[in-house]
């Protein structure tokens, strides 16, 4: 493809505003963010947004999340924004943290399936935040994932699916993070947490006091919210982090021929299979959620009778 940036070495940021030049007219860009790689649009342009839909295959009624510059740009899009949802933005903004806010009239309806609210994010990483700002409007940019499959955190798992459907690609590299975004609501004064993500409930919970996790029994079609990020071919059990984690996950390896077992550091030596695919230390989470999307579409390929991972969890010091 002729339109694309190399931004993996000696990134030239001034090159960006071709790109944006793009999303002001209506064209998609195949793009970086720190958690995973994005389909840009113009957020604000109905015509523009209907081409995302079209090239991921997604369906209508699932709205998209705007990445926004600052907080100027927020409110833009944004009304009636209480002091608990600012005081999220600022402990969280810039980074993986996306909140749902009530929309203005300037956000077309397709954004937001035709909801009154709208979700927000202000990326930290370099290239998204820039385009951003040299755009000069919200982009709409749900995950670079065809629906149904998993999100992309480099550009060599998705390139194969987009190349001949987008204005423009930028490679960017890995993605740090390599998580979607949280997120959030505030509902009568407390955040439910809509989706899991890169920002836990317990950092979310440190600055509000509070939070909800409506994850676990969600009632309504949210942004980015039905888990449609983490689908996977083949199936896969997700195994507690405790004392007896190896214990039950050799208890499953004994009933399947054909297993990939995903586990950390600690652990690889602990299990008798034919695939092994090491997720980084226990302990070190930033790791661990950077690959974890990049393994599950390696364990995938192996077409295997089931995918085994291994839990981790967040410890705190005290």
């Amino acid at each position: 493809m002729e339109r694309y940036l190399d931004m993996t070495h000696n990134p030239s940021y001034e090159k960006l505003q071709e790109v944006a030049n793009i999303i002001k007219n209506d064209g998609i860009v195949l793009f970086p963010t720190e958690t995973v790689y994005g389909i840009g649009a113009n957020g604000l342009s109905k015509k523009a947004v209907e081409k995302v839909y079209k090239v991921k295959g997604r369906n209508i009624k699932n709205p998209i999340n705007l990445l926004v510059s600052d907080i100027k740009m927020i409110e833009n899009v944004a009304k009636d924004i209480t002091e608990l949802e600012y005081r999220l933005m600022d402990a969280f903004f810039p980074g993986p943290l996306t909140i749902i806010l009530k929309k203005k009239d300037i956000v077309p309806n397709i954004v937001t399936a035709g909801g009154d609210t709208v979700g927000v994010r202000m990326p930290s990483g370099k290239i998204a935040l820039k385009l951003v700002q040299k755009a000069g409007v919200p982009i709409a940019a749900p995950s670079a994932n065809l629906s149904g499959k998993l999100s992309g955190t480099n550009l060599h798992d998705i390139i194969g699916d987009f190349e001949n459907k987008v204005d423009f690609i930028i490679d960017g590299g890995e993605s740090k993070i390599g998580l979607e975004s949280t997120i959030v609501k505030v509902i009568d004064g407390v955040p439910h947490i809509l989706r899991p993500g890169a920002i836990t409930d317990v950092q979310i919970k440190d600055v509000a006091g509070d939070v909800v996790l409506d994850y676990l029994n969600k009632n309504e079609f949210l942004p980015s919210s039905d888990m449609a990020h983490y689908n996977i071919k083949n199936r896969c059990v997700l195994v507690k982090a405790d004392k007896g984690q190896v214990d039950r996950v050799n208890a499953i390896l004994k009933q399947c021929d054909n297993a990939v077992v995903i586990c950390c550091d600690e652990n690889v030596d602990m299990y008798n299979s034919k695939v092994i695919l090491n997720m980084g230390p226990k302990d070190n989470l930033e790791v661990v959620s950077r690959n974890i999307f990049r393994l599950l579409r390696e364990a995938d390929n192996f077409s295997p009778d089931i995918i085994v991972v291994e839990g981790v969890e967040e410890k705190r010091n005290r």
